[in-house]
């Protein structure tokens, strides 16, 4: 498995979890740290500007997935 490939897979999870819990990977559930270190490190690379560019177009999607997460579980 190719580096491409293992990130479209993690981010395929991050993204399926986050559309069927309707909330962001949590700091207190020990199986979601994985995601979230993924996020994390994913996040770093993009506000450098060294994320690669076939991969900011979906990662922007899914900030802006966890972003809108985060408002409507703050209203629940």
């Amino acid at each position: 498995m190719d580096q491409e490939t293992r990130w479209l897979t993690r981010y395929n999870e991050v993204k399926d979890f986050i559309e069927r819990e309707h909330r962001n990977p949590s700091k207190y559930r020990l199986e979601e740290h994985d995601m979230l270190n993924w996020i994390k490190h994913n996040r770093k690379l993009y506000s450098a500007g060294l994320l690669k560019e076939e991969r900011v177009e979906r990662f922007k999607e899914l900030l802006v997935l966890m972003e809108v997460n985060k408002h409507v579980n703050q209203y629940q």
